[in-house]
């Protein structure tokens, strides 16, 4: 009997200290839990971003994943530029909003889409202070806001500039003169009397892109807006002016001269950017990044001394013009990841990642600390000349009917350009399609 009663106080012993154990398990436990010890299992908030992925961009989103790990996770989905157009990029991601998925949190938009895609994002007021919208460029902010609102933020900011072969440039006899008068913001009249005399040459000697896309309607808008002039009145598009067909002749002149090859009208920027090189021509009109396009493209080459920066020529007594480019970030009005999405969004704004998508991108910055930054601009001297350019910078229309209206002008202006019809024809021909709302097929 009292052999039972000991092994019944040891077993009681035994669950006393078993529980004890385990009660002071589960405090040690909660207590270096609470303390950061001990870390739960975290499964990272993903956030879908849709754009041209590039090198430079994949590099941008691994650094991010890297310093994010465990907690935000970018997957970028794919939006080639040598698969999509401009405009089918913009009709695919138009479907999609549509839709109403939250599959996609942060897409990028041609900047003059803004006002196309503003009702299906969220206001970025409440994300970004005025402090931080002061470190943004002037001429890359402005495309952002629509009806008041802070809609988009843009990535990278783009200009047109005018490339000249200085290798064969130099060549030349008068080659001094014609270099100053390059940078110096050379007028269109003088420019056609010097290419006039590089025909000779049998080399392209100026190529700009004309097929019936956005890339025309630059080159066309930038001649209107070195006028002064506008193509929208109120709602409706006024292409029938002086000024509206002396930007048309000049291309079509450009053409029917043979200082530009016909060719061109099927030709977008890549085809006349491989046309330049291959051919050694003698100017070309682009955007920035020339160099960094051609070590991908080509090889590893520096050819900064070779391809130089000049302004875009502009009529006699008008102003010296840029158009912009640029692409703007946009956060879906139906993401479910918004703070992580905005986190992202300021990552890629940072001084440092701009820094990166300009030294291995070429894209150019739209913070406004690295055009104060000396050393950096020591690095990269190019930067004064862009600094130069970016003073010049016009914007097309930043209207919700433009995109439409630009597709049709720009197969007119084609048109036109291959003499298919004249220049009064297709302004008029546009100009009436447009305001009438009437089906149109290309």
């Amino acid at each position: 009997m009292i052999e039972q009663i000991k092994n019944y106080i040891k077993t009681i012993y035994f669950y006393v200290a078993l529980i004890t154990i385990l009660a002071l398990t589960v405090l040690a436990f909660m207590y270096y839990w609470g303390n950061g010890l001990f870390q739960p299992i975290q499964v990272a908030e993903k956030i879908y971003y849709a754009d041209n992925i590039s090198p430079t961009h994949k590099l941008l989103i691994d650094k991010f994943n890297k310093i994010h790990a465990g907690k935000i996770e970018v997957v970028p989905i794919d939006l080639p530029f040598d698969k999509f157009s401009t405009n089918e990029r913009k009709e695919l991601l138009i479907r999609y909003l549509r839709s109403k998925s939250d599959k996609i949190d942060i897409f990028s938009v041609d900047q003059i889409w803004v006002p196309r895609f503003a009702k299906w994002t969220e206001p970025l007021n409440r994300y970004f202070m005025a402090s931080e919208r002061e470190l943004i460029i002037n001429q890359a902010l402005k495309s952002c806001y629509y009806n008041g609102d802070l809609v988009a933020v843009p990535l990278y900011f783009d200009i047109s500039l005018l490339y000249y072969n200085n290798d064969q440039l130099k060549k030349l006899p008068n080659y001094s003169t014609i270099k100053n008068e390059l940078e110096n913001f050379i007028t269109w009249e003088k420019f056609f009397d010097i290419s006039k005399e590089l025909k000779k040459y049998g080399k392209p000697v100026y190529l700009f892109p004309a097929d019936n896309y956005e890339g025309l309607m630059c080159s066309f808008i930038e001649l209107m807006e070195s006028q002064n002039a506008k193509i929208f009145v109120g709602d409706s598009i006024n292409l029938k002016t002086k000024e509206a067909e002396k930007s048309l002749q000049l291309l079509v002149d450009l053409v029917s001269s043979g200082i530009t090859p016909q060719v061109v009208t099927e030709y977008r920027e890549t085809e006349c950017y491989n046309k330049f090189i291959k051919e050694d021509g003698f100017f070309l009109r682009g955007w920035t990044g020339l160099s960094v396009w051609y070590k991908q493209n080509y090889n590893d080459e520096d050819v900064s001394s070779k391809y130089f920066v000049a302004p875009i020529p502009h009529f006699k007594d008008a102003k010296p013009t840029s158009i912009t480019g640029g692409w703007n970030l946009m956060l879906a009005k139906n993401s479910k990841n918004k703070s992580a999405s905005v986190e992202f969004i300021k990552f890629l704004l940072s001084e440092q990642s701009q820094k990166i998508l300009f030294e291995k991108g070429g894209y150019l910055p739209v913070n406004k600390k690295i055009y104060k930054d000396s050393s950096f601009i020591q690095l990269h001297p190019l930067f004064n000349e862009y600094k130069k350019i970016i003073e010049t910078a016009a914007f097309r229309p930043f209207h919700d009917k433009y995109t439409r209206g630009s597709d049709v002008i720009a197969y007119f202006l084609k048109e036109a350009i291959n003499k298919n019809i004249s220049v009064k024809e297709a302004l008029s021909n546009a100009q009436r399609v447009i305001n009438s709302g009437e089906i149109f097929i290309r």
